[in-house]
């Protein structure tokens, strides 16, 4: 069945307890929060979670975690994010058998394939599970682009439905509307600070790290949009950026995990060797939430 990747989605991060295990009466916590907040969808295990830290076992326990308790009231959508195909797939795989609503397959990172070998890997990936798949783009951090021409291809695969597009790039993300126009395919912005102006191009939604801390606040840019208050949205808009902005004051997602503890949302760390904010950037984070209206 096809499904329409639309609204917020939060970037969910992945909570541990003090022994550095996965916190799951946090995780629930931390879901009902997102969804009372009026966010579209879960979205879990991908860069903000953390995805590269968790074992396949881990992995599996996470993501039954998350379709417990989201219990129907949005899709789930899991990353299956590896560096090989074979990994990518296995990952799809167990994601299928807990039974999330679809998938998001990061660009493989760290090895440098060719445009044509990304298309096979994702190609080769959709072809191996019933699952709708989300594309996902996140360049500056994987080093491995997605070209429009080749998303323009990968488009007309059943099952892929549409792509997050981290590049923080608007002109790669209007190539990507341009050039899938026509098709089944949606284009969510994955950079919090120009989800508006994605919107203005023709995205359908975000994909927002920033949504865990303040999803209210988030979703107020997509919605109001939609309801033609383009005025209000573009305010909601500038009240959020300065959060994605202090990503740069740590190491990422320590500051998503960090404001979550400042909210009374006890996230725990972040895996080593990730550490936490230092005191002055912890001063700094909080002045962000308090001119936010969130502290």
């Amino acid at each position: 069945m096809y499904l329409k990747p639309h609204g917020i989605l939060p970037a969910m991060i992945t909570p541990l307890d003090k022994n550095g295990k996965v916190n799951f009466p946090v995780l629930r916590k931390l879901i009902n929060y997102l969804i009372e907040g009026g966010v579209h969808g879960i979205f879990a295990i991908g860069t903000t979670g953390e995805f590269y830290a968790l074992s396949n076992e881990e992995y599996r326990e996470v993501l039954e975690a998350t379709v417990a308790e989201t219990a129907g009231r949005v899709p789930v959508y899991a990353g299956a994010n590896a560096i090989t195909t074979k990994d990518s797939v296995i990952l799809t795989q167990i994601a299928q058998d807990v039974g999330v609503d679809a998938l998001s397959v990061l660009t493989p990172l760290f090895i440098n394939p060719s445009q044509e070998q990304v298309y096979e890997h994702f190609k080769t990936v959709a072809h191996n599970t019933d699952l709708p798949v989300l594309l996902y783009n996140n360049a500056p951090k994987t080093h491995v682009d997605i070209a429009p021409h080749i998303v323009a291809r990968l488009a007309k695969i059943k099952n892929i439905v549409g792509i997050k597009d981290s590049t923080g790039d608007l002109t790669t993300t209007g190539e990507y509307i341009r050039l899938t126009a026509g098709e089944e395919f949606s284009v969510m912005m994955g950079r919090d600070s120009i989800i508006y102006g994605a919107l203005c191009y023709g995205a359908t939604g975000g994909v927002a790290a920033c949504a865990n801390v303040a999803p209210k606040l988030v979703c107020d840019i997509y919605n109001r949009f939609k309801a033609g208050d383009h005025a209000g949205a573009l305010e909601a808009q500038y009240k959020v950026t300065p959060l994605r902005i202090a990503f740069g004051l740590g190491t990422f997602p320590a500051v998503i995990k960090e404001a979550l503890q400042m909210l009374g949302i006890p996230a725990g760390s972040c895996y080593l060797p990730v550490g936490p904010l230092s005191k002055e950037e912890r001063i700094q984070l909080e002045q962000i939430l308090k001119d936010m209206g969130l502290l």
